[in-house]
């Protein structure tokens, strides 16, 4: 039975127009400093990934920063007491975010945030790996994606041998435990392997 040690939080470089994203950023952030779960996250100081993280910090939790060096002015890599790592582009820094989470969370966020956490469903929907993926749905953020996926599955794009799971959150204090509970149906070796590859046929 695997238990979270560590976190990779996906959500924007901004704090979006409504207030209680930042609020519930932050609240997360507390959460898991005070459960001792490490988060994992693109290494940004502004928007909710700066919320999120300060939150951690301050919090007296661990943090691990992953940013790629171009976007280190752009996003002001982040200013409190964290492991900083840099990598040299998007691909690397995607893959040690994988390596060092046990589990996903998407907050709210834009263009970046989305591909983040549909690339990690399609690895899972492909049987590539077994950590557990959230929607953290505040304020009804991810309601429309949810309603795609809902439309996917209606329309037979989804489901069958290749369904896709995904757990939806929404209210923040729902998170870890819904997290902590599909975590424990997971293998050890299956929740710390390293990014999985697939097999590709050369004709």
């Amino acid at each position: 039975m695997a238990s979270i040690e560590s976190i990779c939080v996906y959500c924007g470089a901004s704090k979006g127009a409504d207030p209680m994203f930042a609020e519930d950023a932050r609240r997360f952030g507390t959460l898991l400093a005070r459960q001792g779960i490490r988060l994992v996250y693109g290494g940004g100081g502004v928007g909710l990934m700066g919320e999120v993280a300060s939150a951690v910090a301050t919090n007296g939790g661990a943090v691990t920063g992953i940013i790629p060096r171009f976007l280190i002015s752009r996003e002001r890599a982040f200013a409190h007491q964290a492991e900083m790592i840099i990598t040299e582009d998007m691909h690397e820094r995607k893959r040690l975010m994988f390596d060092h989470a046990d589990a996903f969370v998407a907050l709210p966020g834009g263009v970046g945030t989305l591909e983040e956490l549909v690339e990690q469903l399609t690895w899972a929907q492909l049987g590539q790996h077994k950590k557990p993926i959230l929607i953290a749905n505040i304020a009804g953020f991810w309601d429309p994606l949810l309603a795609l996926l809902d439309h996917m599955r209606a329309t037979a794009f989804i489901g069958g041998g290749n369904p896709v799971e995904i757990l939806v959150a929404e209210h923040v204090d729902d998170i870890l435990p819904l997290l902590e509970a599909a975590t424990a149906k997971v293998p050890e070796m299956e929740l710390r392997g390293a990014q999985p590859h697939l097999a590709v046929d050369k004709m």
